[in-house]
């Protein structure tokens, strides 16, 4: 049987990912009915990393998705703190494809020996 402390506990997991291919979690526990801003105090993200937590609102998100700082969590959320995007993806992508040619991506990337072209 559970204790019965544990019950008004939640177990939360905040993320932040301060640069690309590094990820920080931090697992909490807080007191029932915690919300997201609660979660970000307690895990200290604001000592750590002052930048995160400045454009925290604009990139906050429990699961994937947009959260506020108002929000109450529930038993094992991750609330995850989202960098915003250097560049935008379609532009990245428009980038690479001048860069690629037409003959390196989708549909031509890999013909067949003696096939005709575009299949």
């Amino acid at each position: 049987m559970a204790d019965p402390e544990s019950r008004d506990r939640v177990r939360i997991t905040v993320a932040y990912s301060p640069r690309a291919r590094e990820t920080v979690e931090v697992e909490l526990e807080l007191p029932s009915g915690a919300t997201v801003a609660d979660a970000l105090r307690a895990g200290d993200l604001c000592s750590l990393w002052p930048e995160a937590t400045a454009s925290a609102s604009a990139g906050l998100a429990v699961w994937g998705r947009r959260a506020r700082l108002d929000q109450c969590l529930q038993d094992h959320d991750r609330v995850e703190l989202c960098r915003p995007l250097i560049v935008d993806p379609k532009v990245a992508r428009r980038e690479r494809f001048q860069r690629q040619g037409s003959r390196g991506t989708g549909l031509f990337a890999r013909r067949r020996p003696g096939s005709k072209p575009g299949y």
